[in-house]
């Protein structure tokens, strides 16, 4: 039987993991267990068990959880092992042989180690001890003070046996093996001053030079961000060393190796700044940008980065749109916000490229990457957002997971909190040029954990809604599309059908676009249909579209079509703003004010021009002019009856 805190709770037989049952049965477990053989009484478990008051029954939870805790070990044959579980009083006592438990192993194994005195001895004995740990501490526990408290003191422990196997490979000149152990706890841990002066010699040692800057760079600057504060003794001591080391050449460089060099936590020039702190409490990581040290195996060949894909920068564009065209204002504008003026605030260019669905926001986008991916050399990023798709809006910590292990970090050191992930993202690519597209943004708050920092980096972000907010904050740049005019729409239909089958019913090919609203996803459905139909003539398809109880379905292709397309726009509204919608839907020729559509919705004046300004930011109404909206013929047959029609006929003809 054993008994596991680095990590889940957990106890386990040769015959499996016995069920623990909920939190709060685990977190009395936990607390027996990080103080075995001793008696915890009940009133302390009620105290760590409830962060705020407990309720009046706590004594009788708590006491229900000891003895499902009691049966739960004797069916895993706890007597056999010396496990019992007392009652003493009012007060528990968890009785069994300490060894069992893995934090108490850990312990023994990490004070037998002497770094200094027998470093090759002190390896295999901190590797075993290291070698416990299955994540973070107390996983599965309740989030009180006390808990939290414990799991701080158990990582403490932990961060100190990885310095001790540092010191220990860096006295026996293991100089990549000891950068290799210091790299994932100081990506955790990034204000951790200690550990990253640790790391910056070992990169030293190694002939990185510039990864060591880096580090000390970014942790001076995430210290004024998140402190206030500058670099403490430790850092300063290390960042001179290696300066003074490189300006005297190589003799200097193999003094600056001594691995007793950075071994102390003790100051040496002073006291710290008010307020200053190494351990991570903000949870924040951090790396090293250069892709001269790998992130597993600092050293390595290949091309790996401390922060950068193992095999090269990542390359996350979907393919170039097929038979795009036109756009060129939209991408005159897009590379005027994003290239013409970067860098010159020191702010990382961002740009929202908005319209309504089936304009070809993501076409524009993404075709702009790939013109100009040779401009950033550091690579390309690429997220769907999912802000109009089916389900819910993809959440920023899985867009970070994404982007950071694409960046090169490996899965563990990736940050469980969406906002510690963050900030290792923003570290990471703070020097690079990386260009960052997410496409299908639902809101603002969507966005901003997943922009970078830094002027060499660029962002496009795509989205159906305005996302005023980040013009306001974020100095964002819109690009906004509208709909193709008749040449251009004819035009595609030429590039994708051929010119002579255009050519041969040109008044057609122009009806077609009109019946399509100039949106290049109708146009592309349509494509789709006379594709299929290699007999049709335009006009054929023409008259079949000019049946309005028809078109919506015909403008639909397996899993693409606009009425799909409206049907996640329209999806996100409140039901006040969709029966709106649906109110200007039964306007005659599609254009009104705010009065005339009150009287169709039969609302007050005032909410109805929220609505409206509501409609207009999500671009299924347009604000022509001032009081002035349109609503074109596709959301109009949608709103008014594309719901029914789009669900059971999309297939087509």
């Amino acid at each position: 039987m054993e008994f596991s805190l680095l990590g889940p709770v957990a106890v386990t037989t040769a015959a499996g993991e016995l069920p623990l049952g909920p939190a709060k049965r685990r977190s009395v477990l936990a607390l027996l267990l990080l103080r075995p053989n001793t008696t915890v009484p009940l009133e302390q478990l009620i105290d760590s068990l409830w962060e705020d008051e407990p309720p009046a029954h706590a004594r009788t939870v708590v006491q229900g959880h000891v003895s499902r805790l009691r049966a739960t070990l004797a069916e895993g044959g706890a007597e056999a092992y010396g496990v019992e579980l007392a009652t003493h009083g009012s007060a528990y006592l968890l009785r069994l042989p300490e060894e069992l438990i893995d934090a108490h192993r850990f312990g023994e194994l990490v004070s037998l180690a002497r770094p200094e005195v027998a470093p090759a001895d002190a390896v295999p004995l901190l590797r075993e001890a290291l070698g416990l740990w299955r994540g973070p501490a107390l996983t599965g526990t309740v989030t009180s003070p006390p808990f939290a408290a414990a799991t701080h003191a158990l990582d403490e422990r932990r961060l100190t046996a990885v310095e001790a196997l540092a010191r220990a490979h860096s006295a026996l000149n293991e100089h990549e093996q000891a950068a290799s152990v210091l790299y994932n706890a100081a990506v955790q841990h990034p204000l951790r001053e200690g550990l990253i002066a640790a790391l910056m010699r070992a990169l030293f040692r190694t002939g990185r030079q510039s990864d060591a800057l880096d580090w000390y760079h970014r942790t001076r600057r995430l210290l004024s961000e998140e402190l206030g504060v500058d670099p403490g003794a430790r850092l300063r001591g290390a960042y001179e060393e290696i300066l003074r080391a490189e300006e005297a050449g190589p003799s200097a460089g193999a003094a600056a190796a001594d691995p007793t060099v950075g071994a102390s936590d003790t100051p040496a020039d002073g006291a710290r700044m008010p307020g200053q702190r190494d351990t991570g409490a903000t949870g924040r990581p951090d790396a090293p940008v250069s892709r001269e040290t790998g992130a597993a195996e600092p050293g390595a060949d290949g091309g790996a980065g401390a922060g950068g894909a193992p095999t090269g920068p990542p390359r996350l564009l979907p393919r170039p749109p097929a038979r795009f065209l036109g756009r060129e204002a939209a991408m005159s504008r897009l590379t005027a916000a994003l290239t013409e003026e970067d860098g010159a605030d020191g702010d990382s260019p961002l740009a929202v490229v908005t319209g309504p669905a089936g304009v070809g926001k993501t076409a524009c986008a993404v075709q702009w990457a790939h013109q100009h991916s040779a401009e950033y050399p550091d690579g390309q990023l690429f997220a769907d957002l999912r802000g109009f798709g089916e389900g819910d809006a993809t959440e920023p910590a899985a867009v970070l997971r994404f982007f950071l292990t694409a960046l090169g970090t490996p899965e563990h050191a990736v940050p469980t909190s969406a906002t510690a992930a963050s900030a290792l993202y923003r570290s990471l690519v703070a020097d690079r040029r990386l260009l960052v597209v997410l496409d299908n943004a639902h809101s603002s708050a969507q966005v901003r954990p997943l922009l970078p920092g830094g002027p060499g980096c660029a962002t496009i972000v795509t989205s159906r809604s305005r996302l005023d907010g980040l013009v306001a904050t974020d100095c964002a740049r819109p690009v906004g599309l509208q709909v193709f005019g008749v040449s251009e729409g004819v035009a595609l239909l030429g590039a994708m059908l051929g010119a002579e089958r255009v050519d041969e019913d040109p008044e057609a090919a122009r009806e077609l676009v009109e019946l399509c609203d100039g949106l290049p996803l109708a146009l592309r459905a349509a494509v789709a249909q006379l594709t299929a139909r290699p007999r049709w003539r335009l006009a054929r398809l023409a008259s079949a579209l000019r049946d309005e109880r028809r078109r919506l379905s015909l403008l639909s292709a397996e899993d693409t079509g606009i009425a799909s397309a409206l049907r996640m726009s329209v999806a996100r509204l409140s039901a006040d703003d969709a029966r709106l919608l649906s109110a200007l839907a039964t306007s005659a020729d599609g254009q009104l004010n705010a009065s005339a559509a009150a009287a169709l919705a039969g609302s007050d004046l005032e909410r109805t021009q929220d609505g409206l300004a509501r409609l207009a930011e999500m671009h299924l109404v347009d604000e022509a002019a001032t009081d002035v909206y349109t609503i074109s013929t596709l959301t109009q047959l949608f709103a008014r009856d594309g719901n029914s029609e789009a669900d059971g006929t999309e297939a087509g003809d």
